[in-house]
């Protein structure tokens, strides 16, 4: 089992940076795909990024494509989503997740995460 705490969010103004942190306790870290997902208001929660248990491997949503970065680091347990050139539009409650499906290197769909954090706001003003 894990558990994941994130952090990092807060307000910034369009074209900021943001880093979002996750801190998973657990000694099986290395076992599970990292993934971000984000919820806004009145809209459904969706991928933003993902990497896979060594890090050699990620996948990011078409919106966020060359504004964020994923990465992690097995040795002391975290996760980072490093969100440049913000926009509005990016506004939401974003949430780290851990997956153990072994299927995928990124499962992109939120029904193969099992573990989640309780959520960290992050809002863009214009």
């Amino acid at each position: 089992q894990v558990q994941l705490v994130e952090s990092g969010g807060g307000l910034v103004q369009a074209g900021g940076s943001l880093r979002l942190s996750c801190a998973a306790s657990g000694r099986t870290f290395s076992t599970y795909v990292m993934g971000w997902f984000r919820q806004a208001p009145g809209k459904e929660r969706e991928f933003v990024a993902g990497i896979s248990r060594n890090g050699g491997s990620t996948a990011y949503a078409d919106s966020v494509k060359g504004r964020f970065t994923i990465s992690r680091d097995n040795a002391n347990p975290t996760v980072i989503l490093q969100m440049n050139s913000l926009k509005p539009e990016d506004t939401a409650v974003y949430y780290c997740a851990a997956s153990a499906d072994s299927r995928y290197i990124v499962p992109l769909l939120e029904r193969a995460y099992t573990y989640w954090g309780q959520g960290a706001q992050v809002t863009v003003s214009s």
